[in-house]
């Protein structure tokens, strides 16, 4: 299996270079077609400015000289980002398209990842517990897998070292699935389990033991590791903590959420790994 069709989301934020970055790194070990996706919309800065010098009852020369300095710094960082895609096209020989859009990114986005095998976006921050962030959205609509780049730290590579986080759950076991092109590549995969023994008494659930069997099946170097009674509230800390102590690049898990009717019944596990996260993680749901 391979990835041949990568989405990478990238907007006015310092971080978006990353991200493209690692998405060509990505898009070059797997000599996948990257599509970089840029909608043209005001970020909350923007809005606040825009919002002021409206209300602020300013001229209408004044509001529409905030207007022309806006767009001229959307139209400014797509420029870069642009040239950015063309110079890792040049480097590594990729296969790249970049498309700049107008609209709203959370319904924009969506639309273009299903056709995609992966999306790549940036972690961000809920507003509240009972709001979804706009990556959050774009998990739960897809219907395709999701790698969110952590809003803060530095990452060199992905995929090379995966942490699988298994807990024998219909989302984990797609999230596993979806990740098998990235598995089958990695240098080395662990296989953690925290908690197995709950699984397995509560619902009948086959050891973990037996998903490191199957990704070896796959040609995958796994290993597997488990810790019982880890309190609920530190499973994300510890799932990360165990990521970083193996030198872990990316973490795999599936995601919990009810999105047709936009509940706010996120999984703690999941709301705390997104809120919280400091390695890229790929996500299903």
């Amino acid at each position: 299996m391979a990835l041949k069709d990568l989405l990478v989301h990238v907007d006015q934020s310092e971080r978006a270079p990353l991200r493209l970055r690692l998405a060509a790194d990505l898009a070059c070990r797997h000599r996948s077609h990257l599509t970089a996706i840029y909608v043209r919309e005001l970020n909350p800065a923007q809005l606040d400015e825009l919002s002021t010098a409206e209300l602020g009852w300013g001229s209408a020369e004044a509001i529409n000289y905030a207007n022309q300095s806006i767009r001229r710094s959307i139209e400014a960082a797509a420029e870069r980002l642009r040239a950015l895609l063309e110079e890792k096209k040049q480097e590594h020989g990729l296969d790249i398209e970049w498309r700049c859009l107008d609209g709203v990114g959370s319904i924009v986005v969506p639309q273009h990842a299903r056709f995609a095998d992966l999306c790549i976006l940036s972690q961000d921050m809920p507003i509240s517990r009972t709001e979804y962030t706009f990556a959050e959205r774009i998990l739960f609509v897809t219907g395709r897998p999701v790698m969110f780049i952590p809003a803060r730290g530095s990452f060199d590579t992905l995929g090379r070292h995966i942490v699988v986080a298994w807990n024998s759950s219909r989302p984990s076991a797609r999230a596993v699935n979806d990740a098998l092109p990235l598995i089958e590549r990695a240098e080395q995969v662990t296989v953690l389990a925290l908690n197995p023994a709950d699984f397995i008494d509560q619902y009948g659930a086959l050891p973990p033991e037996h998903m490191v069997e199957h990704l070896k099946r796959h040609g995958a170097s796994v290993k597997g590791i488990w810790h019982n009674n880890v309190p609920a509230e530190s499973i994300a800390d510890t799932l990360q903590a165990e990521a970083h102590r193996l030198n872990a690049d990316l973490i795999v898990a599936g995601a919990f959420g009810h999105p047709k009717l936009w509940e706010k019944l996120m999984g703690g596990v999941t709301r705390d790994l997104l809120a919280r996260v400091n390695l890229p993680i790929l996500m299903s749901y």
